[in-house]
């Protein structure tokens, strides 16, 4: 979950960054960041062609609907948190917050056991313990990316 707040993070940074150069250059960066975690993934998973042909529809699918939910609510959270009225929040209110936020998680939980459970018939469990270890992989790689060319190296 840490991973991918930080990945959430860093895709907020490119947005805004590019925010001034157009739509444009975002849609680019997430497109190829996107192709980058398919062939990386489809390696990992060393997918084989009628594997990678179920397996990405489900993939992409299940990837769409933790966006949808973590942009429609988890951002309200946070721009709730960040604002300036945060200190003066309630118990009653930080309570009601906290219980939104626990219900987000349900069901980013609930989604991803979800789509585990669909996988089970397309790819082998090892490929679906796999898939875990590749997609915190790539977001450790792309993290690493993103430090090397932010200190310049």
């Amino acid at each position: 979950m840490k991973i991918n707040k930080i990945i959430l993070a860093i895709i907020l940074l490119i947005a805004a960054n590019s925010f001034g150069q157009g739509g444009r250059l975002l849609r680019e960066k997430k497109e190829q960041i996107k192709a980058m975690k398919v062939a990386y993934i489809t390696n990992e998973l060393s997918l084989t062609p009628e594997e990678a042909a179920k397996f990405w529809p489900l993939y992409n699918a299940f990837d769409d609907k933790q966006h949808e939910i973590r942009s429609n609510k988890l951002r309200g959270y946070l721009d709730r948190i960040d604002d300036e009225s945060f200190d003066n929040l309630s118990e009653k209110e930080a309570a009601t917050l906290l219980a939104q936020m626990e219900s987000t998680e349900d069901e980013l939980h609930l989604s991803r056991k979800k789509f585990i459970a669909s996988l089970k018939g397309v790819i082998s469990p090892l490929k679906i313990l796999k898939l875990k270890k590749a997609e915190e992989g790539f977001n450790r790689k792309l993290l690493q990316q993103y430090r090397n060319k932010r200190l310049g190296k």
